[in-house]
């Protein structure tokens, strides 16, 4: 099953604010309902998000193909439903360049980029699972960060789909998934998956993360991103920060897994990136709260970065 995909006429999504509870498909129709999925995280993830804004281009051109104007205003809404993440924006606009030449082109576009985030998804998997034995022997005991599954991808997952490949190649100890305040995606999203791949796990909240590489129960913390800045800064599920310093203090590897659609060499450092600010809401009612969806970790942090491409070791000088 897809994370998101086109079917019959509309994009047809895994509505993730359901799970682990319920799984169900959401048709979406309108451009105006993909929004909203993308605003209330029933479909996240940078690589889903990508394939999000083609599709959502798609949508546009059906609904707005004759009105150049409501047409134009559209793709700039589902560009900007979501400020951080580079692969919303690069989706749609990617998509958007063959609006001249119609809608068969525009669906063409983003059934291709869909294609290639699951190309991707697999690229990536054995390349994660390759660095990390390499890393840390033949079966590490990962903690990993917010969701990074099929769920956030189309198939297979970015950080996840590598854990994946360790437990299949059996070169996999265990799984620690940190909670990710304030909506659960690693509690919700990334236990329902782990257990569907009959992986051993534990949930652990967000603060504890450190304490337990500190303690010597973790070998490696691998995650995603949602953007990878020209010099390696990472941007990521807020929480991300706090387990690369203790990744760093406990000596254990910090390996970041997204594709190469991710990384993004027009914005220069992590100072650079908008930071999306959500509904305090979110984290508490009756009080003021602030709640910033992503912080952004530095590269001299990271161990390695890891793409369907690559793998860039910052740990060693390498640049990305």
């Amino acid at each position: 099953m897809r994370t998101i995909d086109w079917v019959d006429g509309n994009v047809e999504i895994i509505d993730q604010t359901l799970l682990p509870g319920r799984l169900e498909l959401r048709r979406i129709a309108t451009v105006e309902d993909l929004i909203n999925a993308i605003q209330s995280l029933a479909v996240r993830g940078a690589p889903a998000l990508g394939v999000a804004g083609a599709y959502g281009v798609a949508l546009a051109a059906r609904q707005h193909g004759g009105d150049e104007k409501l047409l134009l205003d559209a793709v700039h809404r589902i560009t900007t439903a979501r400020p951080t993440a580079v692969n919303l924006a690069r989706g749609a606009e990617r998509v958007a360049a063959l609006l001249p030449k119609g809608f068969d082109a525009v669906l063409a576009e983003a059934d291709a980029l869909r294609d290639e985030e699951i190309a991707a998804s697999a690229a990536m998997a054995i390349r994660g699972a390759d660095l990390l034995t390499e890393l840390c022997g033949p079966a590490p005991r990962v903690l990993t960060h917010c969701n990074t599954g099929a769920l956030a991808a189309v198939v297979g997952g970015t950080a996840l789909g590598a854990v994946a490949e360790l437990h299949r190649r059996g070169h996999l100890d265990s799984v620690i998934a940190s909670e990710t305040r304030p909506l659960l995606q690693g509690a919700r999203l990334t236990s329902w998956e782990l257990g569907q791949l009959g992986i051993d796990f534990r949930v652990a909240v967000d603060s504890a993360g450190p304490f337990l590489m500190a303690r010597g129960e973790v070998d490696a913390v691998v995650l995603g991103a949602d953007r990878i800045c020209g010099n390696g800064d990472t941007v990521n599920k807020v929480g991300t920060y706090a387990h690369a310093l203790g990744a760093r203090r406990a000596g254990i590897p910090f390996v970041v897994v997204a594709p190469e659609s991710t990384v993004d060499h027009d914005t220069a450092s992590g100072a650079d990136v908008e930071i999306e600010d959500r509904d305090g809401a979110e984290v508490v009612t009756g009080v003021p709260a602030v709640n910033p969806a992503f912080d952004v970790t530095p590269h001299d942090l990271v161990t390695a970065i890891v793409t369907d491409r690559r793998v860039v070791r910052l740990d060693r000088g390498e640049r990305v």
